[in-house]
């Protein structure tokens, strides 16, 4: 199948909003169907232009899986949304994401599910995608993981592979779903 593609029509280099120079989208079948979103922008896509040789950009692509409805024909924005967001935030601070990193959010990460109890995420490495050696150097494929604020509570202090290894159990390849309650008992 092919995938959905957003497009910047002003990339950030040359002063646009946005730092990622494209979202491919794909209907990913199972182990649960859900749309896979991947990002490309993060590292270096044209030329080497960063000091070390061995790392590509930043040293990551973001990719979200989120859970696919039976009726859905068309991928939610808000999850492209998010990773132009986190982009922004990487680019303005200089500060970046690696596996086992949380961040909670202002709101629920569903921007159109006000009620959603998703409401924070964890950073791991796509489990599909892995790491790979690219001409500029190496970068991973760095995985956003909704959370419930339980699940957050419980990643702090370093805990994050614990509650992802917990979450694994009942989440196939970290699939995002905005609709569910806490898998986590505090």
């Amino acid at each position: 199948m092919t995938p959905f593609h957003l497009g910047t029509k002003q990339p950030w280099a040359l002063g646009g909003p946005d730092p990622l120079d494209g979202i491919s989208i794909y209907a990913h079948g199972g182990p649960v169907p859900h749309w896979h979103y991947v990002g490309y922008g993060m590292s270096e896509l044209y030329e080497k232009e960063s000091e070390d040789p061995a790392v590509s950009g930043w040293g990551f692509e973001f990719t979200v899986r989120l859970l696919r409805r039976p009726d859905e024909a068309q991928p939610p924005m808000w999850p492209a949304q998010l990773m132009q967001k986190l982009g922004r935030y990487v680019f303005d601070s200089g500060k970046w994401f690696e596996p086992g990193h949380t961040m909670k959010a202002s709101g629920p990460l569903a921007t159109d599910r006000p009620d959603s109890a998703i409401r924070a995420m964890a950073f791991t490495v796509d489990p599909e995608l892995g790491e790979i050696d690219t001409p500029h150097g190496e970068l991973r494929f760095l995985q956003i993981v909704g959370l419930t604020m339980k699940e957050y509570q419980a990643a702090l202090g370093g805990n994050t592979a614990a509650v992802l290894d917990h979450l694994a159990r009942y989440l196939p390849l970290y699939v995002t779903d905005v609709d569910r309650e806490a898998l986590i008992r505090l």
